[in-house]
């Protein structure tokens, strides 16, 4: 199939970034035949600005590049990601000049930031499927418009995560949580609750947080590699099935991942593998707990590594964002749509 994927590929990121679901997405696509064809809006708008400065582009010489990459390219499937400079009147004329190309977008972003959840409700109007991050319970708000609503997952991707920490015994960091945003989250007191009350020579990394520097790019590969536990602690919690693709990365590494129950995993994630809290004090005893039983870290870090890697990876997710927005049969058993 031939497919334009529009999105934020970071080309000029230069490799200081390796986790970007936009590039899992664009691989996996590879990876399950397809013929595709990346296109990263803001990367676009820098090339076409003058002196290469991306504030100086021209948003409609942007989106007359889209249709024009259309025109030559022939798709059957146009799959939008985070392209903020790309207007929905260019999807429509996409519609109008090619009326057999199907177009889906996909948002992974969460639903309490009122400007992304504005995003999501301008882009229903005018794709045929819309995938979100978000499981489809709290995506009634959607209803209505042209989309129709999909749950999609945060994939891994084996040529990303490649390291497997269940199976060491000799990791440097005992809990790992990276972070960055600090709007519309109070997480920041959960951590800092662990930072108080585990114990002295527990080694608990916080990059981001407490006056460590944010890593980014092979920094944080090298940092998940070597780390035990993880904590998938999102800006909010209680969305059905919404996580930040932070467990995913965790996951696939086989790094042992404790999440908020409230997010409901277990309705489609085996027993054994993700370590549910429900609060400050039961995230802590289960953290000790772990700590102190290394075998039983690595069983179920392991379990989790090898399913996410067996029913979560980037072939599978991209194959089903293809097969759902076409309307074809679905080719595989995909856990979250249960």
């Amino acid at each position: 199939m031939r497919i334009i994927h529009v999105d934020n590929h970071q080309q000029r990121k230069y490799g200081h970034t390796s986790v970007s679901w936009a590039l899992k997405l664009y691989t996996g696509l590879v990876r399950a035949g397809h013929n595709v064809l990346p296109f990263s809006d803001r990367d676009v708008a820098a090339f076409e600005a003058p002196l290469r400065i991306r504030e100086l582009a021209s948003r409609k010489k942007v989106n007359r590049r889209l249709l024009q990459s259309v025109e030559a390219f022939e798709p059957d499937l146009v799959i939008l990601g985070h392209c903020d400079l790309i207007d929905n009147e260019t999807f429509a004329e996409i519609r109008r000049l090619r009326p057999q190309t199907v177009i889906a977008a996909c948002n992974n972003d969460p639903l309490f930031v009122p400007r992304n959840s504005d995003n999501i409700s301008k882009r229903c109007e005018i794709a045929d499927a819309m995938f979100v991050s978000t499981g489809v319970e709290d995506l009634k708000r959607f209803e209505g418009k042209r989309a129709s609503l999909w749950h999609m997952p945060n994939p891994v991707d084996p040529s990303v995560e490649t390291a497997d920490c269940s199976a060491r015994t000799d990791l440097e960091v005992d809990l790992l949580f990276c972070s960055k945003s600090q709007a519309h989250t109070e997480r920041g007191k959960i951590a800092r609750y662990l930072k108080e009350h585990l114990p002295a020579d527990f080694n608990f990394r916080t990059p981001g947080m407490f006056g460590e520097p944010t890593l980014w790019g092979r920094d944080y590969d090298h940092i998940l590699a070597d780390s035990k536990m993880g904590l998938n602690l999102n800006r909010q919690e209680g969305y059905h099935w919404y996580s930040s693709a932070r467990m995913a990365q965790l996951a696939g590494n086989g790094v042992l991942v404790f999440t908020h129950r409230a997010a409901r995993f277990e309705e489609f994630m085996p027993d054994e593998t993700l370590v549910y809290f429900d609060s400050e004090e039961s995230l802590l005893d289960q953290v000790i707990e772990f700590h102190s039983d290394d075998d039983k870290r690595r069983h179920w870090a392991s379990r989790c590594r090898e399913f996410f890697h067996r029913e979560i990876n980037n072939t599978l997710y991209a194959q089903y964002i293809v097969e759902t927005a076409m309307n074809l049969p679905h080719s595989h058993n995909y856990v979250w749509i249960k």
